[in-house]
């Protein structure tokens, strides 16, 4: 186990206490650039929603139009005009069906602009884990990094659906409302003109009371996947220590915290109804005092006073649905807050290729004045220097921690170096793009890793448009060629999620076939045969031999028994190489390898 390993536990505890305030106004500026695209769609779609409220909005004056020539036909002893009351019934049903129409139309196209904008957004999310540097990934919990793939851009996906026409429609029914008022009664419309901005205040108010709250929410969601998948992924373990109480209580007291912020946040924000209601009866009251004392002298016809409160109690309804709707703004903001921290992370740089030809590179790797740290102000290397001949098999042994596989990351440039430089035939690794660098070597790790597909693929992935013969060349160079076939399917079989439908052995020997097929310049084992037989250990050996010929070969092990024929022994402890030389020479000095060596010489001598 490498420098890593220790790094990753030290670095996976996420800090506690409040979130930082978001920055509402820059999220929402951003988020709405995601519409951009669709921006002559989302026009129409507002014109869509100003006809359908409009003819909304007019429905209740002509509805008062019609219970004044029935009032006054009451009063006058005048017989009721039914052939007017029928043309108002008829404009009535035309508007309704219009507005629906409308209505249904905004709906329709807003369903579309959303799912593109969240598609261009979830494109963007999946585009930058492939740009992020191991270290972004080392530091945060898979469970959180998957909550805002998914999680949070579904919050966000809901809110521009619903959200966003729900707003347009209550932004003109408002404006709308306000101008019938006025229109009917300027004076009137004095008392209900104290509501609005009083409605207006206790939103923002409310709003910016609930934001932390959502913010945390969303945060602490993330900690509670980031659990389930660390519980789930490791289930066996979780049961084979007896770890299932203990990972309830973690689990518990992740879920408390998560139902606290949440049930402050939902309760705060569902504050808004009632204050609303309250805000919207006062003004109702109001109106129907004074507009009965208008109707009594003379001042206003009954069917306007009709209109007017029902326009009174509607200005507070599109008020209501964005206080309803807020929970779900909140919610996306904080989600859109989650996404945007993603994509805003330093990135790998993109790099030119050099103009080399990597075909005629044979493999000779120099380390000089390697320095190296997790942390820049806690080196771990601190001066690695070693020279590697073309063709050489160089094992790497030491103690957990000693920075066997920390090395070998350095050589892929997966992480940066604080100091010194590597070369692979004079050429400074740095020289070359990532992608050149990493094409020079092919790795087989202790932790396999296969995707869902056949077994086919799975091989042919080493190598771009692999065919048929180099599969199957590839596999029975691995010895896998045996039990593949013995399989129903074959080489078409079917991996399921992780492989677990084949054994853990066998996942090696797809993954050593997928080394093999890459024909790299340098091969990289780590344990690559630590979970298979010993029967099959050996085999593997032998064609792990014959890849290994005349190509430059890394190799780190644990078991010394398997690595005495490397032309190069480097002996690893605390981040130094502190011994190198061969099996015999290293036997000889009697040092720290020579310790190593029989200590498992006298272990297997007792067992």
């Amino acid at each position: 186990m490498s420098n890593k390993k220790e790094k990753t536990t030290a670095s996976s505890h996420q800090p506690k206490g409040m979130a930082k305030p978001r920055d509402v106004k820059g999220t929402l500026i951003r988020l709405t650039g995601y519409l951009k695209p669709d921006c002559k769609i989302i026009i129409f779609i507002a014109v869509s929603t100003i006809i359908a409220t409009l003819f909304n909005v007019y429905s209740p004056k002509v509805l008062g139009d019609a219970t004044t020539s029935i009032f006054d036909s009451v009063t006058s002893n005048s017989p009721v005009d039914f052939g007017y009351l029928g043309q108002l019934v008829v404009f009535l049903a035309v508007l309704y069906v219009l507005s629906s129409l409308f209505s249904f139309l905004q709906a329709y196209l807003m369903a579309g602009v959303s799912q593109r904008a969240v598609a261009t957004l979830r494109k963007a999310v999946n585009e930058k884990f492939s740009e992020l540097p191991i270290k972004y990934f080392d530091q945060h919990s898979h469970g959180d990094l998957l909550s805002r793939a998914v999680n949070d851009i579904d919050n966000i996906n809901n809110s521009f659906q619903q959200a966003i026409g729900q707003i347009i429609t209550s932004v003109v029914t408002v404006i709308g409302i306000i101008v019938m008022m006025l229109v009917i009664s300027p004076l009137l419309t004095l008392v209900i003109a104290i509501t609005v901005p009083l409605s207006f205040l206790v939103i923002r108010f409310i709003f910016s009371k609930s934001q932390k709250y959502f913010k945390q929410q969303q945060d602490n969601l993330g900690k509670v996947n980031g659990h389930v998948e660390e519980m789930y992924s490791g289930h066996q373990v979780v049961k084979a220590y007896g770890y299932e109480q203990k990972s309830i209580e973690r689990f518990d007291e992740m879920n408390d915290e998560l139902y606290t912020v949440s049930q402050k946040a939902i309760f705060i924000s569902g504050i808004m109804n009632p204050m609303m209601n309250f805000i919207g009866n006062l003004g109702f009251v109001f109106v129907s005092i004074l507009g009965g004392i208008f109707v009594l002298n003379g001042s206003m016809v009954i069917g306007n006073l009709q209109a007017f409160l029902q326009y009174s109690k509607q200005i507070t309804q599109p008020m209501m649905q964005v206080a309803g709707i807020a929970n779900m703004i909140q919610n996306a903001l904080a989600s859109a807050e989650r996404v945007f921290n993603l994509l805003d992370e330093e990135e790998e740089k993109r790099e030119t290729d050099a103009a080399i030809d990597l075909e005629s590179m044979k493999g000779q790797v120099t380390f000089d004045h390697l320095g190296f740290g997790y942390e820049k102000d806690s080196l771990i290397m601190k001066d690695i220097n070693v020279d590697i001949h073309e063709g050489q098999s160089v094992a790497i042994v030491g103690p957990t921690g000693a920075g066997k596989t920390t090395l070998i990351n350095l050589l892929m440039r997966f992480y940066r170096l604080n100091s010194g430089r590597i070369f692979v035939d004079g050429i400074d690794l740095k020289d070359l793009s990532r992608e050149q660098a990493r094409s020079l070597f092919a790795m087989v790790l202790q932790d396999t890793w296969l995707f869902s597909g056949t077994i086919r693929e799975n091989i042919g992935y080493g190598k771009k448009g692999a065919t048929e013969e180099e599969i199957l060349d590839a596999a029975k160079a691995a010895n896998a060629d045996d039990f593949i076939r013995k399989l129903p399917e074959g080489y078409d079989t079917m991996l399921s999620q992780d492989a677990s439908n084949i054994s853990h052995g066998q996942k090696q020997l797809l993954t050593i076939a997928r080394a093999i097929i890459s024909d790299p310049k340098i091969l990289i084992l780590d344990e690559a045969t630590s979970s298979v037989d010993t029967r099959t250990e050996l085999r593997i050996q032998k064609a792990m031999n014959r890849l290994m010929e005349d190509r430059t070969s890394f190799i780190i092990a644990h078991r010394l028994s398997t690595i005495k024929d490397a032309d190069l022994i480097l002996v690893m402890n605390h981040g130094d190489i502190i011994e190198q030389g061969t099996h015999q020479e290293l036997l000889v000095q009697n040092g720290f390898y020579a310790d190593m060596y029989n200590s498992q010489f006298e272990s297997a001598n007792i067992s």
